[in-house]
């Protein structure tokens, strides 16, 4: 390959990094919160028992990284550069050099939904790289021969992306799309269109280009009519309105409260998961009551929506209930979340919370089973680590500057509660403990958000 043709394909890659890492990071931190990879025999031994679990367990294995946006970008970038090389590598005409990118860019707006695995890019690179072994070290009935015998070793390797033409509903797969009965359109293109490319390149590979300037001019004006055409595309079917709302959901989960403040100072979001995020923020600053009117209010459903069954509405709501010492209610929430994951994983985010929820209740045998599944990730192990020491140490958790604040906050008596949020559940969690700000904070906004004039009396003058 000359060096113009290696500058093109490093820009390519640098284009899918920048685009990942800068305009669609939080796209990539959504894949990371619904998985859960461990370093565990069991857990490796359950995914590549299954036909196309080498590619599955590679892709959650990249996955995990998505915690760090550049990384994650990082790597669909290298996987996606490697694909097209891969693909000219099949070919030996630099004719084909444009195209050669059309899986690429194929496998890049497959990876614009929020929903696309990585194993699907796996699957695609894998049967490349074993499809460029064969082609290039064999000819004739040897390669005929291991192509028929490579076929079955890929299916179980990658799926059946590794064949050229899907035929029955079983071909289609598990782990390349979070919904099970979806199909993947764009990765099956990608993969098709390396079969496509190919074939025509073994129809004109004999005929030759006479004009050596038209040679010289066709790679680069195919790359750049490939570039333009699917780069815009990109460009345009990119979901920004869902990598806001993922921002909003990212910066709870870390507890950003600043940062929400600063962004909802820019653009004041106008979704529930927004709403519901600018709310606990404002609350979490002291300045729910007095700020709450500058900003688009969903009703009472900005502050404690009812929880939906879903993977994703949930657990912002969570997070409210939370910090306002609604601890069970915040422990349901989020374990029934998990539960709602629709390709049956379990995640590390809900795992971090469940474990925190059992260990502000007292129940330290339940939280221990979730750190010690955290002690075998990459990310959460060091948390996990150093979180174990607290169980059972009742000094420990009340000096913890959070655990203990909100053991405090937590309710005193049981009673039944409902999906809808009332404000007697509020009033009573800010008479268990009056210092409970969070609480004062969101039960004077309810009455407010409803009009509920006589309440906010009755409740003013029970406080005095």
């Amino acid at each position: 390959m000359n060096l113009a043709r290696c500058l093109t394909s490093s820009l390519f890659g640098v284009a899918v990094l920048l685009f990942f890492a800068l305009a669609y990071p939080h796209h990539l931190h959504y894949q990371e919160q619904f998985q859960l990879f461990l370093f565990d025999s069991t857990y490796v031994w359950d995914i590549v028992r299954h036909p196309g679990g080498v590619a599955d367990l590679l892709g959650r294995f990249c996955t995990q990284f998505f915690l760090y946006a550049w990384v994650g970008a990082a790597i669909i970038a290298i996987l996606l550069s490697a694909i097209q090389l891969l693909t000219l590598r099949l070919l030996t005409s630099h004719l084909f050099y444009g195209l050669s990118f059309v899986p690429s860019f194929l496998l890049w707006l497959f990876l614009l939904d929020e929903n696309a695995l990585m194993s699907g890019v796996w699957a695609v690179l894998l049967t490349l790289l074993v499809a460029c072994v064969i082609v290039k070290l064999t000819s004739g009935w040897m390669r005929r021969i291991l192509l028929i015998l490579a076929i079955p070793v890929l299916y179980f390797l990658v799926g059946p992306v590794c064949l050229p033409i899907p035929i029955e509903s079983l071909w289609l797969g598990i782990h390349y799309y979070r919904y099970p009965t979806v199909f993947p359109w764009l990765l099956w293109g990608a993969a098709l269109s390396i079969w496509m490319i190919f074939g025509l390149y073994l129809l004109i590979r004999r005929r030759q280009v006479h004009s050596s300037r038209l040679s010289s001019l066709i790679p680069y004006l195919s790359f750049a009519i490939v570039a333009v055409i699917m780069g815009s595309y990109a460009w345009k079917n990119a979901n920004f309105k869902a990598e806001r709302v993922m921002q909003y959901d990212f910066m709870a989960r870390h507890q950003q409260w600043n940062r929400i403040l600063q962004t909802i100072s820019a653009e004041k979001p106008n979704n529930q998961i927004g709403v519901t995020v600018q709310n606990l923020a404002l609350a979490m600053n002291g300045m729910l009551l007095e700020q709450m009117a500058n900003f688009n209010q969903n009703g009472i459903a900005g502050l404690l929506p009812d929880v939906k069954e879903d993977a994703t509405s949930p657990l912002p709501t969570a997070e409210a209930f939370y910090q306002l010492g609604m601890i069970n209610v915040a422990q349901r929430t989020v374990f029934e979340a998990q539960e709602a994951i629709l390709d049956f994983q379990k995640s590390g985010r809900c795992y971090q919370r469940l474990a925190q929820t059992n260990l502000i209740n007292g129940q330290y045998e339940v939280a221990r089973k979730y750190l010690s599944a955290l002690q075998k990730t990459l990310f959460y192990r060091d948390w996990a680590n150093e979180t174990l020491p607290l169980l059972g140490n009742e000094e420990a958790i009340a000096r913890h500057p959070e655990y203990g604040r909100l053991r405090q906050w937590a309710y005193k008596d049981e009673f039944y509660f409902s999906d809808h949020v009332t404000p007697e559940m509020l009033e009573s969690l800010y008479f268990g403990n009056t210092d409970n700000r969070m609480a004062y904070q969101y039960l004077l906004a309810y009455y407010v958000l409803t009009g509920d004039r006589e309440r906010y009396n009755q409740f003013m003058s029970k406080k005095q």
